[in-house]
């Protein structure tokens, strides 16, 4: 599959399990830094769509996801948000990692937070703000962590 097949592909897929809640709702797909960015409009199904701690929604990525493996496509990382979830968590996450900046700033001492992969990496886009501080991730598997600190200590 070229990659236009493969966008088409990942978002008809999804459009088609969502089907089986019983509701049409569309799905739009885009491709940024080679990920099949996939969104979903706003509808009833929000909650179990989404799930308790987004588990639902990240179970809805990786399934397509390996659908695409399973198809050797030529993208297989997929990005689902479902009516902006995952933006509104974004900001969340940007603007603790500001109180977590300043903070490491005021006293000096470095801060570590146990969060997942992916809002470590919106607390390593936001360091990059800031010409003072460094962070970087220790630890493996659920104990990995990110590290905020001042970069002369």
């Amino acid at each position: 599959m070229d990659q236009q097949q493969t966008i088409e592909y990942a978002r008809k897929f999804l459009q088609d399990i969502i089907s089986f809640f019983g509701e049409n709702i569309e799905v739009t797909a885009a491709v940024e830094d080679d990920v099949i960015e996939l969104y979903v409009e706003t509808s009833d199904l929000n909650s179990i769509l989404i799930g308790r701690n987004a588990e639902t929604l990240r179970s809805l990525q990786y399934i397509v996801s390996t659908a695409l493996r399973n198809k050797n496509a030529e993208l297989t990382r997929v990005n689902v948000d479902i009516a902006d979830y995952k933006k509104q968590r974004e900001e969340k996450i940007a603007e603790k990692a500001r109180g977590w900046i300043e903070e490491v700033r005021a006293t000096g001492d470095s801060h570590v937070a146990h969060i997942n992969a992916a809002d470590r990496r919106v607390v390593h886009r936001v360091a990059q703000e800031y010409e003072d501080i460094q962070t970087f991730s220790e630890g493996d598997g659920r104990d990995r962590r990110i590290i905020i600190a001042q970069k002369s200590s």
